[in-house]
């Protein structure tokens, strides 16, 4: 007769926060090992070889680079924001955007479904038993999570860790959370991209790109409208609530 017994609660309990935990991890030793392999200096040093290995392995370098992305973002590693300049250096505005896109909102539903895996759930749960004001604004998020999740994506106030982890933690839907990650992060990553596409000339002259162009007026005000636009269903249900 075999000895063999299955897995208690404690083990299946550690293997759901496997994940999350592994995630934890690899971002604490990535900002400390990686930060100076992932950055505008690297790909500077890098350019000519990775150009040549995209003009001969096109497909090959578009698929390498949408699962580096992924990684980077999954695993919380310092550089995706000269990925997704990187994007747009190698493949373009388009499909350079859509590659980051990708890679970005992958990376994304990846530590979300970590985290919720891990404590997201049992976490949502205890709040709504617990009642007060965290889970008044659980209750007010879940009644307005479109509005919240692209607001929380056009306007990323919040490290874009931590916007994967609180919907996880507040128990948001992965298919909402993965579609206003998709199209909510498009307005910013376009601009980088654009950025990116245009490090030719920048290398050229032996400068830096100027990240800061997000927050010059012309492309701030359209992000911050279609915000305020993400906002208005908010707006209504209170003023219908107040006239009630």
């Amino acid at each position: 007769m075999s000895n063999s017994s299955p897995p208690g609660p404690t083990s299946s309990a550690l293997a759901r926060k496997l994940p999350i935990l592994v995630i934890l991890a690899a971002a604490v030793l990535g900002a400390f090992l990686l930060r100076d392999h992932l950055g505008f200096a690297a790909l500077a040093e890098n350019r000519e070889a990775l150009l040549a290995f995209r003009d001969a392995n096109y497909l090959l370098a578009a698929g390498g680079f949408v699962l580096a992305y992924v990684l980077i973002v999954g695993f919380s590693l310092p550089g995706a924001a000269v990925a997704t300049l990187t994007g747009g250096f190698l493949f373009g505005l388009f499909p350079g955007v859509l590659y980051n896109v990708l890679g970005a909102t992958i990376g994304a539903v990846a530590i979300f479904m970590a985290a919720r895996s891990g404590f997201g759930a049992r976490f949502a749960e205890s709040l709504k038993e617990r009642g007060g004001t965290v889970a008044r604004l659980q209750a007010g998020l879940q009644d307005n999570e479109w509005s919240v999740l692209f607001m929380m994506r056009l306007v990323p106030v919040l490290p874009f860790f931590l916007a994967n982890l609180i919907p996880a933690f507040l128990g948001v839907r992965l298919e909402r959370f993965a579609i206003t990650t998709f199209f909510g992060i498009m307005p910013g990553t376009l601009v980088f991209t654009s950025v990116g596409s245009g490090l030719g000339e920048v290398f050229a002259r032996g400068e830096a790109p100027d990240l800061g162009i997000i927050f010059a007026p012309q492309v701030l005000g359209p992000i911050l409208g279609l915000a305020a636009l993400s906002a208005l269903p908010i707006v209504i249900k209170a003023l219908r609530k107040k006239d009630r």
